[in-house]
């Protein structure tokens, strides 16, 4: 393998995991496979037969070693990551090497920040947590929309989904995360939801009634953002596919893998009786998360990130020109955000 151009992924052979190796491979990174379950391992290898592949647990440090041995960077796509990610991170300082995962939940991601940051920074490691569509695409778009302003009075995330197909983790992943989120609330993180409300989203989802899920891009966007309130939304409908056991998993709708659900993300800063608004649309959650963390992973190693420690990616990449990179996977509209590459809009 070239060296430099190797990444571990933990989790390989998960939904999200299968299009991070597809994204790697498109991109001509070389990959090592790794994860607990051998037989799915050797399965994705039979389509990657390049690739290496070093069966591993997060029970068995040594075992994570040897899957790290030579890798520039892992990626980790094994949730729940409240049981993974602080055995990989601590695998990947041991290594001396990148960490990157994909982690919705806020539990996990905070955990990161309180425990492993100082320990990264002597290490001269860059961990980036919540590297996917929650956490780091609201995270990016935030930043984007902020732009000059030093502060805000408010940022409010709101998601909307035309179905929700969830995967076998998300609901594992749920059942350990259940009850109340955490929310940013007179500048600190505290437990609440915020409460319903209406939304206006672009078309073609239109006004729709949208209730709290706050997620990893609360930790993220409060880490570096200088804002007293954060709150996140989804679509109510969404909320109640994933809630109904009856609601089968994603199925693939083209020769990528994606499955045919379509979402938008839109962001609103307040200052005072100023606004401005981020938003992103795209199809398929998971697959999104692989080209999001790709794409931070490509720029660590490429040099970009000069900073160690943990990080949220609005305070170590260029937001906007990030998301940009992540066409045509993902489209952007920025409204009441002016610079020499964009015309500035009247915030709606």
């Amino acid at each position: 393998m070239e060296s430099g151009r190797i990444i571990t992924v933990f989790g390989a052979y998960g939904h999200t995991g299968r299009f991070v190796v597809s994204e790697l491979h498109k991109r001509g990174w070389r990959a090592i496979l790794s994860g607990r379950n051998r037989a799915k391992l050797e399965a994705l290898h039979r389509i990657y037969a390049e690739f290496d592949v070093r069966d591993a647990s997060v029970e068995e440090p040594a075992a994570l070693d040897r899957a790290l041995a030579g890798a520039s960077a892992v990626i980790n796509c094994a949730g729940p990551f409240a049981d993974t990610a602080i055995p990989v991170v601590e695998a990947a300082l041991r290594a001396g090497i990148h960490y990157l995962d994909v982690a919705a939940e806020q539990p996990a991601v905070l955990a990161v920040f309180e425990r492993i940051v100082e320990t990264a920074r002597a290490a001269h490691v860059a961990v980036l947590p919540a590297m996917a569509f929650y956490g780091a695409l609201g995270d990016l778009l935030a930043t984007t929309a902020i732009k000059d302003w030093a502060t805000a009075d408010e940022i409010s995330v709101a998601v909307a989904l035309d179905s929700w197909r969830p995967t076998n983790g998300t609901r594992l992943t749920g059942k350990r995360n259940s009850g109340q989120h955490l929310i940013l609330s007179d500048n600190r993180l505290q437990r609440g939801d915020p409460p319903p409300r209406k939304w206006n989203f672009p078309s073609p989802f239109g006004t729709q009634e949208v209730v709290g899920l706050p997620l990893a891009e609360t930790i993220m966007i409060s880490h570096h953002l200088r804002t007293p309130e954060i709150r996140s939304y989804i679509n109510a409908s969404s909320l109640a596919d994933i809630r109904d056991p009856k609601t089968p998993p994603p199925t693939p709708a083209d020769e990528s893998g994606r499955s045919s659900q379509i979402f938008v993300m839109d962001v609103v800063v307040r200052q005072g009786g100023a606004e401005r608004r981020a938003m992103a649309a795209g199809q398929d959650i998971y697959a999104i998360s692989a080209p999001i963390v790709v794409e931070a992973a490509d720029r660590v190693l490429s040099g970009l990130v000069k900073s160690s420690g943990v990080m949220a990616p609005g305070e170590v990449f260029d937001a906007r020109d990030f998301l940009t990179c992540l066409s045509p996977a993902l489209s952007l509209e920025i409204l009441g955000v002016s610079d020499s590459n964009f015309t500035a809009s009247k915030s709606r």
